[in-house]
Order: C-alpha cells, then sequence, then structure tokens
C-alpha cells in the first residue's frame, strides 16, 4: 500500500525506514522523501511511527495536545 502518491513510497518502505533507526517524520522524509511534496501522508507516517514506539510527532506537547503517547525510554534514561 502506497503511503506517499508523491513520491511513490509505500507502508513497507517507511517501516523500513524505522527499523533502521528514524525516529521523526524529518528523519523518514530524508531516508525516502515520504512527506515532503504535498505533505497528505505524514499523518500516515505519524501513525506508523507511533504504531512502532518512536514519537510520532515532532514535539512533546504536539504529541499531548493530539493524545499520542510518548515513548517508552529505555531504563538507563528514565531514572
Amino acid at each position: 500500500m502506497y503511503v506517499c502518491m508523491c513520491h511513490a513510497v509505500t507502508e513497507a518502505q517507511v517501516k523500513q525506514q524505522i527499523d533502521d533507526g528514524a525516529q521523526t517524520p524529518r528523519e523518514i522524509a530524508k531516508g525516502c522523501k515520504a512527506g515532503t511534496d504535498c505533505g497528505s501522508c505524514v499523518r500516515r507516517i505519524q501513525a506508523l511511527l507511533g504504531e512502532h514506539g518512536a514519537r510520532p510527532c515532532p514535539t512533546a506537547r504536539l504529541a499531548a495536545k493530539l493524545g499520542l503517547a510518548e515513548p517508552e525510554q529505555p531504563a538507563a534514561q528514565a531514572a
């Protein structure tokens, strides 16, 4: 399934970017250009990031406003 029609980026490609370490929509955009043209795919990219435990929004305040959970931090960072 395509996530970004402007650059023909599939959901599998976005998930691969996440698996490779991308944690924000901007990092996804750097890896595969998804979200860099019309922007209609950014919400789907945010949802995919959230499903994989990454921060789906660029700021914690915006994430809280949208009702999105903060990603879990490793125990060493949380203490």
